[in-house]
Protein backbone atom coordinates (compact mmCIF):
# COMPACT_ATOMS: atom_id res chain seq x y z
CA UNK A 1 0.00 0.00 0.00
CA UNK A 2 1.36 3.44 -0.90
CA UNK A 3 1.97 6.16 1.71
CA UNK A 4 -0.59 8.34 -0.11
CA UNK A 5 -3.28 5.69 0.33
CA UNK A 6 -2.75 5.66 4.11
CA UNK A 7 -3.03 9.46 4.49
CA UNK A 8 -6.32 10.91 5.82
CA UNK A 9 -8.70 11.64 2.97
CA UNK A 10 -10.96 14.10 4.83
CA UNK A 11 -9.60 16.64 7.32
CA UNK A 12 -11.95 18.91 9.24
CA UNK A 13 -10.51 22.02 10.91
CA UNK A 14 -12.46 23.88 13.59
CA UNK A 15 -11.36 27.54 13.50
CA UNK A 16 -10.23 29.52 10.51
CA UNK A 17 -7.79 32.14 11.76
CA UNK A 18 -4.02 31.79 12.36
CA UNK A 19 -3.56 28.17 13.45
CA UNK A 20 -6.46 26.74 11.51
CA UNK A 21 -5.65 28.34 8.19
CA UNK A 22 -1.94 27.56 8.52
CA UNK A 23 -2.92 23.93 8.96
CA UNK A 24 -5.31 24.00 6.02
CA UNK A 25 -2.96 25.59 3.49
CA UNK A 26 -0.01 23.43 4.56
CA UNK A 27 -2.18 20.32 4.17
CA UNK A 28 -3.08 21.30 0.65
CA UNK A 29 0.53 21.91 -0.33
CA UNK A 30 1.37 18.41 0.90
CA UNK A 31 -1.70 16.58 -0.41
CA UNK A 32 -3.59 17.74 -3.50
CA UNK A 33 -6.34 15.13 -3.29
CA UNK A 34 -7.53 15.30 0.33
CA UNK A 35 -10.82 16.97 1.22
CA UNK A 36 -10.11 19.90 3.56
CA UNK A 37 -13.02 21.52 5.39
CA UNK A 38 -12.78 24.58 7.65
CA UNK A 39 -15.59 25.51 10.06
CA UNK A 40 -15.46 29.11 11.29
CA UNK A 41 -17.98 30.61 13.71
CA UNK A 42 -17.20 34.19 12.65
CA UNK A 43 -17.88 35.98 9.41
CA UNK A 44 -14.32 35.96 8.10
CA UNK A 45 -11.35 33.61 8.02
CA UNK A 46 -7.66 34.39 7.76
CA UNK A 47 -7.98 37.93 9.10
CA UNK A 48 -5.26 39.91 10.84
CA UNK A 49 -6.65 40.15 14.37
CA UNK A 50 -3.46 41.80 15.60
CA UNK A 51 -4.24 44.71 13.30
CA UNK A 52 -7.70 45.43 14.72
CA UNK A 53 -6.68 48.21 17.17
CA UNK A 54 -4.80 50.01 14.41
CA UNK A 55 -7.84 50.17 12.17
CA UNK A 56 -9.81 51.57 15.11
CA UNK A 57 -7.23 54.35 15.35
CA UNK A 58 -7.01 54.92 11.60
CA UNK A 59 -3.36 53.85 11.39
CA UNK A 60 -4.52 51.08 9.05
CA UNK A 61 -7.16 52.96 7.05
CA UNK A 62 -8.43 50.16 4.81
CA UNK A 63 -10.59 47.57 6.59
CA UNK A 64 -10.20 45.20 3.66
CA UNK A 65 -6.46 44.97 4.18
CA UNK A 66 -7.12 43.09 7.43
CA UNK A 67 -8.83 40.26 5.55
CA UNK A 68 -6.00 38.20 4.10
CA UNK A 69 -8.08 35.56 2.30
CA UNK A 70 -11.80 35.16 1.63
CA UNK A 71 -13.57 31.79 1.37
CA UNK A 72 -13.94 32.00 -2.43
CA UNK A 73 -10.25 32.85 -2.79
CA UNK A 74 -9.28 29.91 -0.60
CA UNK A 75 -11.48 27.65 -2.71
CA UNK A 76 -9.91 28.79 -5.97
CA UNK A 77 -6.29 28.78 -4.85
CA UNK A 78 -6.20 25.90 -2.34
CA UNK A 79 -9.44 23.99 -3.03
CA UNK A 80 -10.38 24.36 0.65
CA UNK A 81 -14.07 24.29 1.62
CA UNK A 82 -14.60 27.11 4.10
CA UNK A 83 -17.88 27.44 5.99
CA UNK A 84 -18.18 30.80 7.78
CA UNK A 85 -20.88 31.57 10.34
CA UNK A 86 -20.78 27.87 11.12
CA UNK A 87 -20.31 26.84 14.73
CA UNK A 88 -19.01 23.42 15.67
CA UNK A 89 -21.24 22.17 18.49
CA UNK A 90 -19.94 18.68 19.25
CA UNK A 91 -17.18 16.21 18.44
CA UNK A 92 -18.46 12.66 18.05
CA UNK A 93 -15.25 10.68 18.49
CA UNK A 94 -16.81 7.24 18.07
CA UNK A 95 -18.39 8.15 14.73
CA UNK A 96 -15.55 10.53 13.79
CA UNK A 97 -17.93 13.36 12.93
CA UNK A 98 -18.28 17.01 13.92
CA UNK A 99 -21.77 18.40 14.50
CA UNK A 100 -22.13 22.01 13.38
CA UNK A 101 -24.80 24.70 13.31
CA UNK A 102 -25.24 27.13 10.41
CA UNK A 103 -25.72 30.40 12.28
CA UNK A 104 -27.51 31.98 9.31
CA UNK A 105 -30.03 29.27 8.39
CA UNK A 106 -30.20 27.39 11.70
CA UNK A 107 -29.45 24.12 9.89
CA UNK A 108 -27.63 21.33 11.74
CA UNK A 109 -25.12 19.23 9.87
CA UNK A 110 -22.57 16.51 10.59
CA UNK A 111 -19.11 16.59 8.97
CA UNK A 112 -17.25 13.24 8.88
CA UNK A 113 -13.48 13.29 9.30
CA UNK A 114 -10.45 11.07 9.09
CA UNK A 115 -8.42 13.69 10.96
CA UNK A 116 -9.69 16.61 13.02
CA UNK A 117 -7.82 19.79 13.98
CA UNK A 118 -8.99 21.95 16.88
CA UNK A 119 -8.09 25.61 16.44
CA UNK A 120 -11.10 27.42 17.92
CA UNK A 121 -9.01 30.17 19.50
CA UNK A 122 -10.09 32.15 22.54
CA UNK A 123 -12.97 34.26 23.76
CA UNK A 124 -12.45 37.64 25.44
CA UNK A 125 -12.73 37.28 29.19
CA UNK A 126 -15.52 39.33 30.74
CA UNK A 127 -14.94 39.60 34.50
CA UNK A 128 -17.97 38.83 36.68
CA UNK A 129 -18.82 42.41 37.59
CA UNK A 130 -22.14 44.19 37.22
CA UNK A 131 -22.73 45.75 33.83
CA UNK A 132 -19.82 44.05 32.06
CA UNK A 133 -22.04 43.32 29.05
CA UNK A 134 -22.39 47.08 28.56
CA UNK A 135 -18.72 47.22 27.53
CA UNK A 136 -17.16 46.55 24.15
CA UNK A 137 -14.52 43.90 23.55
CA UNK A 138 -12.10 43.71 20.62
CA UNK A 139 -11.44 40.22 19.31
CA UNK A 140 -12.76 39.96 15.74
CA UNK A 141 -13.94 42.10 12.87
CA UNK A 142 -17.51 42.27 14.19
CA UNK A 143 -16.21 43.60 17.52
CA UNK A 144 -14.07 46.13 15.65
CA UNK A 145 -16.96 47.39 13.57
CA UNK A 146 -19.16 47.82 16.65
CA UNK A 147 -16.41 49.66 18.52
CA UNK A 148 -15.73 52.03 15.63
CA UNK A 149 -19.44 52.83 15.35
CA UNK A 150 -19.49 53.69 19.06
CA UNK A 151 -16.23 55.66 18.92
CA UNK A 152 -17.50 57.81 16.06
CA UNK A 153 -20.13 59.23 18.41
CA UNK A 154 -17.88 59.44 21.48
CA UNK A 155 -15.65 62.11 22.94
CA UNK A 156 -14.21 60.02 25.76
CA UNK A 157 -13.37 56.39 26.40
CA UNK A 158 -12.24 54.04 29.16
CA UNK A 159 -10.15 50.95 28.46
CA UNK A 160 -10.08 48.35 31.22
CA UNK A 161 -6.94 46.21 31.06
CA UNK A 162 -3.24 47.02 30.59
CA UNK A 163 -2.07 44.06 28.50
CA UNK A 164 -1.36 43.87 24.77
CA UNK A 165 -4.82 44.75 23.47
CA UNK A 166 -5.52 47.29 26.18
CA UNK A 167 -2.33 49.24 25.45
CA UNK A 168 -2.72 49.15 21.68
CA UNK A 169 -6.38 50.11 21.82
CA UNK A 170 -5.90 52.91 24.34
CA UNK A 171 -3.21 54.45 22.17
CA UNK A 172 -5.38 54.22 19.08
CA UNK A 173 -8.38 55.77 20.80
CA UNK A 174 -6.11 58.69 21.69
CA UNK A 175 -5.14 58.84 18.01
CA UNK A 176 -8.85 59.13 17.19
CA UNK A 177 -8.99 62.19 19.41
CA UNK A 178 -10.87 60.62 22.31
CA UNK A 179 -10.04 61.61 25.87
CA UNK A 180 -9.00 58.18 27.08
CA UNK A 181 -8.38 56.59 30.47
CA UNK A 182 -6.57 53.25 30.86
CA UNK A 183 -7.41 51.29 34.02
CA UNK A 184 -5.30 48.37 35.25
CA UNK A 185 -6.10 46.38 38.39
CA UNK A 186 -2.47 45.33 38.85
CA UNK A 187 0.19 47.80 40.06
CA UNK A 188 1.85 47.76 36.61
CA UNK A 189 1.12 47.55 32.90
CA UNK A 190 2.14 44.52 30.79
CA UNK A 191 2.43 41.43 33.02
CA UNK A 192 5.03 40.02 30.60
CA UNK A 193 7.43 42.60 32.09
CA UNK A 194 8.72 43.13 35.60
CA UNK A 195 7.44 46.16 37.44
CA UNK A 196 10.49 48.41 36.94
CA UNK A 197 10.70 47.55 33.22
CA UNK A 198 7.03 48.41 32.70
CA UNK A 199 7.34 51.88 34.22
CA UNK A 200 8.59 53.64 31.04
CA UNK A 201 5.28 52.70 29.40
CA UNK A 202 3.37 54.58 32.08
CA UNK A 203 5.62 57.62 31.73
CA UNK A 204 5.27 57.70 27.94
CA UNK A 205 1.50 57.22 28.08
CA UNK A 206 0.97 60.10 30.48
CA UNK A 207 3.30 62.31 28.45
CA UNK A 208 1.22 61.46 25.37
CA UNK A 209 -2.08 62.44 26.97
CA UNK A 210 -3.36 59.04 28.10
CA UNK A 211 -4.64 58.94 31.68
CA UNK A 212 -3.17 55.76 33.18
CA UNK A 213 -4.42 54.53 36.55
CA UNK A 214 -2.78 51.51 38.16
CA UNK A 215 -4.19 49.37 40.98
CA UNK A 216 -7.59 50.53 39.74
CA UNK A 217 -10.12 47.74 40.28
CA UNK A 218 -13.37 48.18 38.38
CA UNK A 219 -16.41 47.07 40.37
CA UNK A 220 -19.21 48.21 38.05
CA UNK A 221 -19.58 49.15 34.40
CA UNK A 222 -22.29 51.37 32.99
CA UNK A 223 -22.95 52.73 29.52
CA UNK A 224 -21.80 56.08 30.89
CA UNK A 225 -18.65 54.98 32.72
CA UNK A 226 -17.32 52.81 35.54
CA UNK A 227 -17.05 52.64 39.32
CA UNK A 228 -13.78 51.71 41.01
CA UNK A 229 -13.19 49.74 44.18
CA UNK A 230 -12.50 52.89 46.20
CA UNK A 231 -15.86 54.35 45.18
CA UNK A 232 -14.48 56.65 42.50
CA UNK A 233 -16.76 57.05 39.49
CA UNK A 234 -15.33 57.81 36.05
CA UNK A 235 -17.50 58.94 33.18
CA UNK A 236 -16.99 58.01 29.53
CA UNK A 237 -18.99 57.71 26.32
CA UNK A 238 -17.43 54.35 25.49
CA UNK A 239 -16.05 51.53 27.68
CA UNK A 240 -13.91 48.64 26.42
CA UNK A 241 -12.89 45.60 28.48
CA UNK A 242 -9.54 44.06 27.47
CA UNK A 243 -8.52 41.93 30.45
CA UNK A 244 -7.39 38.82 28.62
CA UNK A 245 -9.06 35.80 27.09
CA UNK A 246 -9.97 32.22 27.89
CA UNK A 247 -9.31 29.37 25.46
CA UNK A 248 -12.35 27.83 23.82
CA UNK A 249 -11.85 24.35 25.25
CA UNK A 250 -15.52 23.47 25.64
CA UNK A 251 -15.62 21.13 22.65
CA UNK A 252 -12.48 19.32 23.78
CA UNK A 253 -13.75 18.91 27.35
CA UNK A 254 -17.15 17.65 26.19
CA UNK A 255 -15.44 15.17 23.88
CA UNK A 256 -13.41 13.78 26.77
CA UNK A 257 -10.00 14.80 25.47
CA UNK A 258 -7.19 14.95 28.01
CA UNK A 259 -6.61 18.41 29.45
CA UNK A 260 -3.23 19.75 30.54
CA UNK A 261 -1.91 21.19 33.79
CA UNK A 262 -2.57 24.78 32.68
CA UNK A 263 -6.19 24.18 31.64
CA UNK A 264 -5.59 23.82 27.90
CA UNK A 265 -5.80 20.79 25.65
CA UNK A 266 -2.93 18.35 26.22
CA UNK A 267 -0.91 17.69 23.07
CA UNK A 268 2.24 15.71 22.36
CA UNK A 269 5.28 17.02 20.52
CA UNK A 270 3.39 16.61 17.22
CA UNK A 271 0.30 18.56 18.39
CA UNK A 272 -1.69 15.32 18.62
CA UNK A 273 -4.24 15.12 21.43
CA UNK A 274 -5.10 12.07 23.52
CA UNK A 275 -7.27 10.95 20.60
CA UNK A 276 -4.95 9.72 17.80
CA UNK A 277 -7.27 11.21 15.14
CA UNK A 278 -7.44 14.72 16.68
CA UNK A 279 -4.80 17.47 16.76
CA UNK A 280 -4.95 20.86 18.51
CA UNK A 281 -3.14 24.13 17.77
CA UNK A 282 -3.30 27.78 18.77
CA UNK A 283 -4.75 29.23 21.95
CA UNK A 284 -6.43 26.01 23.15
CA UNK A 285 -3.29 23.86 22.99
CA UNK A 286 -0.76 23.86 25.80
CA UNK A 287 2.84 24.61 24.86
CA UNK A 288 6.00 23.04 26.23
CA UNK A 289 7.89 25.66 28.26
CA UNK A 290 11.41 25.29 29.73
CA UNK A 291 10.04 23.89 33.00
CA UNK A 292 6.49 22.76 32.32
CA UNK A 293 3.50 23.49 30.11
CA UNK A 294 1.36 26.58 29.82
CA UNK A 295 -0.94 28.49 27.49
CA UNK A 296 0.93 30.90 25.23
CA UNK A 297 -1.63 32.66 23.00
CA UNK A 298 0.71 34.11 20.36
CA UNK A 299 0.05 34.19 16.62
CA UNK A 300 3.56 33.12 15.67
CA UNK A 301 3.27 29.93 17.68
CA UNK A 302 -0.20 29.23 16.28
CA UNK A 303 1.10 29.47 12.72
CA UNK A 304 4.14 27.29 13.43
CA UNK A 305 2.09 24.64 15.18
CA UNK A 306 -0.53 24.66 12.44
CA UNK A 307 2.16 23.77 9.93
CA UNK A 308 3.55 21.15 12.30
CA UNK A 309 0.12 19.55 12.79
CA UNK A 310 -0.39 19.33 9.03
CA UNK A 311 2.95 17.56 8.64
CA UNK A 312 2.05 15.16 11.44
CA UNK A 313 -1.37 14.41 9.93
CA UNK A 314 0.29 13.52 6.64
CA UNK A 315 2.83 11.25 8.25
CA UNK A 316 5.81 13.58 8.23
CA UNK A 317 7.97 13.65 11.33
CA UNK A 318 7.72 16.97 13.17
CA UNK A 319 8.24 18.07 16.76
CA UNK A 320 7.29 21.29 18.50
CA UNK A 321 10.18 23.30 19.88
CA UNK A 322 10.19 24.77 23.38
CA UNK A 323 8.04 27.90 23.53
CA UNK A 324 9.61 30.93 25.22
CA UNK A 325 6.71 33.33 24.71
CA UNK A 326 8.72 35.94 22.81
CA UNK A 327 6.55 39.02 22.30
CA UNK A 328 6.62 42.75 21.68
CA UNK A 329 4.19 45.65 21.92
CA UNK A 330 4.41 49.19 20.56
CA UNK A 331 3.04 52.03 22.69
CA UNK A 332 3.31 55.73 21.79
CA UNK A 333 6.68 55.22 20.13
CA UNK A 334 8.09 52.92 22.83
CA UNK A 335 8.54 49.20 22.21
CA UNK A 336 8.47 46.70 25.07
CA UNK A 337 9.58 43.13 24.42
CA UNK A 338 10.19 40.02 26.46
CA UNK A 339 11.11 36.36 26.17
CA UNK A 340 11.21 33.58 28.72
CA UNK A 341 10.23 34.13 32.33
CA UNK A 342 10.04 37.32 34.38
CA UNK A 343 11.90 37.79 37.66
CA UNK A 344 8.54 37.90 39.40
CA UNK A 345 7.53 34.46 38.12
CA UNK A 346 10.91 32.89 38.79
CA UNK A 347 11.07 34.14 42.36
CA UNK A 348 7.54 32.84 42.92
CA UNK A 349 8.81 29.46 41.72
CA UNK A 350 11.64 29.68 44.25
CA UNK A 351 14.34 29.77 41.58
CA UNK A 352 17.85 31.01 42.35
CA UNK A 353 18.54 33.68 39.73
CA UNK A 354 21.09 36.26 38.64
CA UNK A 355 19.51 39.53 37.47
CA UNK A 356 21.26 42.01 35.20
CA UNK A 357 20.05 45.46 34.13
CA UNK A 358 21.79 47.60 31.51
CA UNK A 359 20.95 50.87 29.78
CA UNK A 360 22.89 51.03 26.51
CA UNK A 361 22.07 53.28 23.58
CA UNK A 362 20.40 51.82 20.51
CA UNK A 363 23.29 52.63 18.18
CA UNK A 364 26.65 54.37 18.40
CA UNK A 365 26.28 57.36 20.70
CA UNK A 366 28.19 59.68 18.38
CA UNK A 367 25.77 58.99 15.51
CA UNK A 368 22.67 61.24 15.58
CA UNK A 369 19.43 60.23 17.29
CA UNK A 370 20.70 57.39 19.45
CA UNK A 371 18.13 56.51 22.11
CA UNK A 372 18.51 54.74 25.41
CA UNK A 373 17.38 51.16 25.98
CA UNK A 374 16.47 49.47 29.23
CA UNK A 375 17.53 45.81 29.15
CA UNK A 376 17.12 43.02 31.67
CA UNK A 377 18.64 39.55 31.57
CA UNK A 378 17.73 36.78 34.01
CA UNK A 379 20.20 33.91 34.34
CA UNK A 380 20.53 30.66 36.26
CA UNK A 381 23.74 31.33 38.25
CA UNK A 382 24.63 27.63 38.42
CA UNK A 383 24.10 26.54 34.80
CA UNK A 384 24.48 29.98 33.15
CA UNK A 385 21.29 29.29 31.15
CA UNK A 386 19.27 32.33 30.07
CA UNK A 387 15.88 32.18 31.78
CA UNK A 388 14.37 35.38 30.45
CA UNK A 389 15.00 38.83 29.02
CA UNK A 390 13.18 42.14 28.64
CA UNK A 391 13.98 45.17 26.48
CA UNK A 392 12.22 48.55 26.44
CA UNK A 393 13.08 51.54 24.27
CA UNK A 394 12.36 53.50 21.13
CA UNK A 395 14.71 51.85 18.66
CA UNK A 396 16.37 48.46 18.21
CA UNK A 397 14.21 46.66 20.77
CA UNK A 398 12.99 43.97 18.37
CA UNK A 399 16.50 43.19 17.15
CA UNK A 400 17.89 42.67 20.65
CA UNK A 401 15.04 40.55 21.99
CA UNK A 402 15.09 38.38 18.88
CA UNK A 403 18.83 37.78 19.21
CA UNK A 404 18.40 36.71 22.84
CA UNK A 405 15.37 34.54 22.03
CA UNK A 406 17.35 32.85 19.27
CA UNK A 407 20.26 32.27 21.65
CA UNK A 408 17.87 30.67 24.14
CA UNK A 409 16.37 28.41 21.47
CA UNK A 410 19.86 27.39 20.37
CA UNK A 411 20.85 26.48 23.92
CA UNK A 412 23.47 29.22 24.22
CA UNK A 413 24.36 30.35 27.71
CA UNK A 414 24.43 33.88 29.03
CA UNK A 415 28.20 34.21 28.81
CA UNK A 416 28.02 33.18 25.14
CA UNK A 417 26.22 36.44 24.37
CA UNK A 418 29.49 38.35 24.58
CA UNK A 419 30.97 36.31 21.70
CA UNK A 420 28.05 36.67 19.28
CA UNK A 421 29.21 38.28 16.05
CA UNK A 422 26.51 40.85 15.37
CA UNK A 423 26.26 43.38 12.56
CA UNK A 424 27.74 46.79 13.27
CA UNK A 425 27.64 50.20 11.68
CA UNK A 426 27.24 53.44 13.67
CA UNK A 427 23.65 54.01 12.60
CA UNK A 428 22.57 50.49 13.62
CA UNK A 429 24.58 49.48 16.68
CA UNK A 430 27.75 49.97 18.66
CA UNK A 431 30.90 47.94 18.18
CA UNK A 432 29.99 46.34 21.49
CA UNK A 433 26.35 45.59 20.81
CA UNK A 434 23.96 45.85 23.77
CA UNK A 435 23.49 42.08 23.60
CA UNK A 436 27.27 41.58 23.81
CA UNK A 437 27.34 43.91 26.81
CA UNK A 438 24.84 41.73 28.65
CA UNK A 439 27.26 38.86 28.14
CA UNK A 440 30.17 40.90 29.50
CA UNK A 441 28.24 41.92 32.61
CA UNK A 442 27.12 38.35 33.16
CA UNK A 443 30.70 37.10 32.98
CA UNK A 444 31.77 39.72 35.52
CA UNK A 445 29.07 38.48 37.89
CA UNK A 446 29.98 34.85 37.27
CA UNK A 447 33.61 35.65 38.10
CA UNK A 448 32.63 37.05 41.47
CA UNK A 449 31.55 40.71 41.16
CA UNK A 450 28.92 41.24 43.84
CA UNK A 451 25.81 43.27 43.08
CA UNK A 452 22.58 44.41 44.68
CA UNK A 453 19.21 45.02 43.04
CA UNK A 454 17.31 48.29 43.12
CA UNK A 455 14.79 46.96 45.66
CA UNK A 456 17.55 45.84 48.05
CA UNK A 457 19.22 49.23 48.52
CA UNK A 458 17.44 50.41 51.63
CA UNK A 459 17.87 47.09 53.42
CA UNK A 460 21.61 47.06 52.73
CA UNK A 461 21.99 50.64 53.97
CA UNK A 462 20.05 49.68 57.11
CA UNK A 463 22.46 46.77 57.48
CA UNK A 464 25.43 49.14 57.62
CA UNK A 465 26.58 49.37 54.02
CA UNK A 466 27.81 52.73 52.71
CA UNK A 467 26.17 53.89 49.48
CA UNK A 468 28.77 55.59 47.28
CA UNK A 469 27.66 57.51 44.18
CA UNK A 470 30.52 57.87 41.67
CA UNK A 471 28.77 60.10 39.13
CA UNK A 472 29.73 63.73 38.59
CA UNK A 473 28.57 66.47 40.92
CA UNK A 474 26.28 67.82 38.19
CA UNK A 475 24.57 64.46 37.77
CA UNK A 476 24.24 64.02 41.51
CA UNK A 477 22.57 67.41 41.87
CA UNK A 478 19.84 66.41 39.41
CA UNK A 479 18.79 63.42 41.50
CA UNK A 480 20.39 60.87 43.82
CA UNK A 481 19.48 57.95 46.03
CA UNK A 482 18.75 59.18 49.57
CA UNK A 483 21.59 58.40 51.93
CA UNK A 484 24.24 58.21 49.22
CA UNK A 485 27.63 59.90 49.40
CA UNK A 486 29.18 61.52 46.33
CA UNK A 487 32.75 60.73 45.30
CA UNK A 488 33.19 61.10 41.52
CA UNK A 489 34.90 58.14 39.90
CA UNK A 490 37.84 60.19 38.69
CA UNK A 491 38.57 61.19 42.32
CA UNK A 492 37.93 57.81 43.93
CA UNK A 493 41.56 56.67 44.21
CA UNK A 494 42.27 59.74 46.35
CA UNK A 495 39.58 58.65 48.86
CA UNK A 496 40.15 54.92 49.09
CA UNK A 497 41.42 55.05 52.67
CA UNK A 498 38.13 56.55 53.83
CA UNK A 499 36.33 53.31 52.96
CA UNK A 500 38.80 50.79 54.28
CA UNK A 501 37.10 48.43 56.68
CA UNK A 502 33.64 49.37 55.43
CA UNK A 503 31.15 47.61 53.18
CA UNK A 504 30.44 49.76 50.15
CA UNK A 505 27.69 49.78 47.51
CA UNK A 506 28.78 51.80 44.48
CA UNK A 507 26.29 53.34 42.10
CA UNK A 508 26.48 55.44 38.97
CA UNK A 509 23.97 56.24 36.26
CA UNK A 510 23.68 52.80 34.62
CA UNK A 511 26.22 50.56 36.36
CA UNK A 512 29.24 50.87 34.06
CA UNK A 513 31.20 53.39 36.13
CA UNK A 514 30.07 51.48 39.19
CA UNK A 515 31.83 48.42 37.80
CA UNK A 516 35.05 50.40 37.46
CA UNK A 517 34.69 51.79 40.97
CA UNK A 518 34.03 48.32 42.35
CA UNK A 519 37.18 47.06 40.62
CA UNK A 520 39.24 49.82 42.26
CA UNK A 521 37.89 49.18 45.74
CA UNK A 522 37.97 45.39 45.57
CA UNK A 523 41.65 45.46 44.63
CA UNK A 524 42.19 47.43 47.84
CA UNK A 525 40.56 44.55 49.76
CA UNK A 526 37.45 46.61 50.48
CA UNK A 527 34.17 44.66 50.47
CA UNK A 528 32.17 46.19 47.64
CA UNK A 529 29.04 45.59 45.56
CA UNK A 530 27.80 47.35 42.44
CA UNK A 531 24.21 48.55 42.25
CA UNK A 532 22.84 46.63 39.27
CA UNK A 533 21.66 49.02 36.55
CA UNK A 534 22.66 52.06 38.57
CA UNK A 535 20.53 55.07 39.38
CA UNK A 536 18.33 54.69 36.30
CA UNK A 537 17.13 51.23 37.29
CA UNK A 538 16.67 52.29 40.92
CA UNK A 539 14.66 55.32 39.81
CA UNK A 540 12.45 53.23 37.51
CA UNK A 541 11.79 50.72 40.25
CA UNK A 542 11.05 53.26 42.94
CA UNK A 543 8.71 55.22 40.67
CA UNK A 544 6.92 52.03 39.68
CA UNK A 545 6.36 50.93 43.28
CA UNK A 546 5.48 54.30 44.80
CA UNK A 547 1.98 54.53 46.26
CA UNK A 548 -0.46 55.83 43.64
CA UNK A 549 -1.67 59.37 44.08
CA UNK A 550 -5.35 59.41 45.07
CA UNK A 551 -7.61 60.61 42.25
CA UNK A 552 -10.69 62.71 42.89
CA UNK A 553 -13.40 63.61 40.45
Amino acid sequence: MSLRATEPQTIVIIGGVAGGMSTATRLRRINETATIIVLERGGEVSFANCGLPYHVGGVIPDRGSLVLQKPDQLKRRFNIDVHVRTEATAINRADKTVSALDLITGEDRDFPYDALVLSPGSTPFRPPIPGVTEAHVLWNLDDMDALIASAEKARSAIVVGGGFIGLELAENLVHRGLQTTLLEALPQLMPTLDVEMAWPLVERARFSGLDVRLSAVVTEIRSTGVTLGDGTTLGADCVVVAVGARPNTELAVAAGLKMGEAGGVWVDEQQRTSDPHIWAVGDVAEKARPDGHSLVPLAGLANRHGRLAADSIMGRHAEAATAYGTSIVGFFGVAAASTGYTERVLRAKGRNIRVIHTHPVSHAGYYPDASQLAMKLIVDPVTDHILGAQVVGEEGVDKRIDVIATAMSAGLRATDLMDLELSYAPQFASAKDPVNMLGYVNENRALGEHSFQWHEVQDTIDDGWVLLDVRTAAEYSRGAIPGSELVPLDELREHVERFRGQRVIVTCRVGQRGHTAASILSQEDIEVANLDGGYLTWNMGMAATASPTPVTT
